[in-house]
């Protein structure tokens, strides 16, 4: 028997900030969008795209409060992040960031294990965002799931547009703006099943939740997800049947 199957596939999701944001939550969720989950999640926010009028304040304090997210076991209350799920995921997102130098990227925070003695046993990687990027690169365009974050520039709505849409993935992603109407304009035209306003990372369970293009296929929660559960069927009576008179007349 052949079965529908909705398919959660791989993800390189937007957030975009523009420069009338407000740019204390927009760092906040910057960083929620990031790092929660150590990156470790099909939503995760790891391609920020910020107004270039505010680009060089919003990296240095997106960096500053990187460098405070503090590393640790899970049962200490006290920890904000945790360690990556196996050795060979770790090795893979420290290969990025070969990749991301080779490239021409920078590194401006993290990119490696970290140095701390009560941690060098576990799977930690070190929050990381990496500036100096552009579209054309791995690490803009393929998926870590870490907890690595790309920094971009835009000067216009247009090209914010067209940046986020340069993917060929398309899950989901943010758009930061006190201007409702712009932010659901730009919201329309991103190719991604969710957006979020001022927001990252809330689910509800009467939403749907799929990806466009090659993030998959289907959809769960919701109506949607529910439907993805049947199977439709036809069944038509005519209540007033006539001779039809093609055949053998």
């Amino acid at each position: 028997m052949l079965r529908i199957l909705p398919w959660n596939l791989a993800v390189k999701n937007p957030n975009i900030i523009f420069d009338d944001a407000d740019f204390e939550l927009a760092v906040d969720q910057a960083l929620n969008g990031g790092y929660f989950h150590a990156g470790q999640v099909c939503s995760a926010g790891s391609r920020i795209l910020v107004q270039n009028s505010i680009k060089d304040k919003f990296e240095q304090a997106l960096i500053d409060r990187v460098k405070k997210i503090k590393l640790g076991n899970g049962f200490d209350a006290d920890t904000e992040m945790g360690p990556v799920i196996s050795t060979e995921h770790r090795n893979k997102i420290e290969s990025y960031m070969d990749v991301a130098k080779a490239e021409g990227a920078t590194i401006a925070v993290g990119g490696k294990r970290p140095d701390r003695d009560d941690l060098k046993d576990g799977l930690f990687f070190e929050p990381t965002v990496i500036t100096n990027c552009d579209t054309s690169m791995r690490i803009v365009q393929e998926e870590v799931f870490g907890p690595v974050v790309t920094v971009e520039g835009f000067e216009t709505e247009q090209e914010a547009i067209q940046l986020a849409n340069d993917s060929i993935y398309g899950l989901a992603g943010a758009v930061f703006s006190k201007d409702i109407g712009k932010a659901q304009r730009v919201a329309n035209k991103l190719k991604l099943g969710t957006v979020w306003i001022n927001d990252f990372h809330p689910y509800f369970a009467q939403a749907p939740w799929g990806g466009y293009k090659q993030s998959g296929i289907g959809r769960e929660l919701g109506k949607e997800g529910l439907e993805e559960y049947l199977v439709s069927k036809h069944i038509l009576t005519n209540t007033n049947p006539q001779l039809v008179n093609w055949f053998s007349k």
